[in-house]
């Protein structure tokens, strides 16, 4: 039986997670008479390469680009062909325990897009966002190369480091970020009970769709009912999806039958309608919180609980993954992973590079989009830099008085820096050395694992409050 899978995207991590589950959606071949001709001429074309080019060329070589190219042609950065060597590779890394940086990238058009970075991951620490654009690699561009040859410049053993040069927003300027690989946490559920005036709420936070994740918000959510919470928050940003078995199970435990929780749709307009056979739901409100990082089956679940329950949807609008690959062993080692059906969701809609909306649209607070300031000279009074800009937005953040945020390094500047240095016991001469910056980084993390600081995780508890 051949998978169906709907492809996430390709992980930084060492890792690539999809969609599976054993479902047959195949179509025959075209008639033998036009597969006939089609290898006909591919066989003409090989031919006239192998006797007639100014050099002796490899024939597995030639099919391997001949493939890639049909591959490259459909303009689809889902749909991927992979050589034996880097099939192994791959699914050495589907099989294992993995380390890297922590972090989901994709292909739009010619750009390499990180979709989101896990949340506690080496990524996310370095500073790296949803929606960077990786220009370079160890300060080698990464512009002629496939999906899978970027992540595989990128994976590496814990405890190397990598620099990965990002186009951010209007910026042109690429953006240097060093991140020291790390051992990826398998654990994709964490719980916790919030106590408020007005009673208990339950938090439950999926970071990914994996084996065993179903089961886990399961007991999770049993032990949180037993405190009988009033209200739960379920967290899916920066969750870059799974597999869809994991997501389905969660379903069941949230969404009803009134209404099938997804539509699988292939290119006839024929679709299977997938329903909960839940009867009843939930006696307390609950919200998801869902952000740009928020994609695939994050999305099928953010969409089954706004459109079949009602249930508030709290953040920024999501990534927008909704097509369904088919992975195809080829019988060489190497395999194919095609797109071939689109999701969508309750109320039939394609969220496909639209994303789904929150109910409630809440932003981070600035701090939250700032990277790890790293530099290798001492910023100081009179200098005019990027990165003093960076430090003075980081200091405003941590509502230190500054007079500026355009780069200048003033002496309102040099001041917040000493009023800053003094906090911290550093020598307060005024200047961001090496010490300066790291103890910055620092303040900045604590600031957002500080949950008094998520508007997103405060606004759901106020949510949930009123219900």
């Amino acid at each position: 039986m051949k998978r169906l899978l709907l492809m996430v995207t390709c992980a930084l991590v060492g890792a690539a997670l999809f969609f599976g589950v054993e479902r047959v959606f195949f179509k025959e071949d075209q008639a033998n008479t036009e597969v006939s001709e089609t290898l006909v001429k591919l066989q003409k074309a090989q031919d006239l390469i192998t006797e007639s080019y100014v050099e002796q060329v490899d024939s597995n070589e030639l099919l391997d680009g001949a493939i890639q190219g049909m591959v490259n042609s459909l303009g689809d950065p889902y749909s991927v062909y992979m050589d034996e060597e880097t099939s192994k590779q791959f699914e050495q890394s589907l099989d294992s325990s993995f380390s890297g940086i922590g972090a989901e990238l994709t292909k739009e058009n010619e750009d390499f897009v990180v979709v989101s970075p896990f949340k506690g991951s080496p990524a996310e620490k370095a500073g790296l966002k949803p929606n960077d654009i990786v220009k370079s690699v160890d300060g080698e561009s990464v512009q002629s190369l496939t999906l899978y040859q970027v992540t595989a410049k990128i994976r590496g053993p814990k405890g190397s480091k990598v620099q990965i040069g990002v186009e951010r927003g209007d910026s042109a300027k690429e953006l240097m970020i060093n991140v020291v690989r790390d051992d990826i946490p398998n654990e994709t559920v964490h719980s916790d009970l919030i106590e408020t005036n007005d009673g208990n709420i339950g938090y439950l936070e999926i970071s990914t769709f994996a084996e065993g994740t179903a089961d886990d918000v399961k007991e999770s959510l049993e032990k949180l009912e037993a405190e009988d919470i009033d209200g739960l928050i379920l967290d899916v940003r920066g969750n870059p999806g799974g597999l869809l078995s994991s997501v389905e199970e969660i379903m069941y435990q949230f969404v009803t039958d009134k209404k099938p929780f997804m539509h699988i749709e292939e290119r006839n307009g024929d679709s299977e309608a997938l329903s909960s056979p839940l009867k009843e739901r939930k006696d307390y409100p609950i919200a998801t919180l869902i952000n740009g990082g928020s994609a695939s089956a994050a999305e099928i679940l953010a969409a089954g609980m706004q459109e079949v329950e009602g249930y508030a949807l709290i953040g920024n609008t999501t990534f927008g993954k909704g097509t369904v690959q088919q992975s195809v062993d080829l019988g060489d080692g190497s395999q194919m992973k095609l797109t071939m059906f689109k999701w969508l969701t309750p109320n039939e809609r394609w969220i496909h590079s639209k994303g789904i909306e929150p109910t409630l649209q809440v932003e981070q607070p600035p701090v939250y989009d700032l990277v790890p300031l790293q530099s290798a000279v001492v910023l100081k009074k009179g200098m005019n830099d990027e990165k003093i800009a960076v430090l003075q937005n980081m200091l405003k953040g941590l509502d230190y008085e500054v007079d500026r945020t355009d780069g200048y390094f003033s002496t309102s500047t040099e001041k917040a820096v000493q009023t800053f240095q003094k906090s911290v016991g550093l020598k307060a001469n005024g200047e961001a050395n090496t010490a300066t910056l790291t103890e910055l980084d620092k303040a900045i993390q604590t600031f957002k694992d500080n949950p008094e600081n998520d508007h997103q995780l405060q606004s759901a508890i106020e949510y949930l409050q009123e219900e």
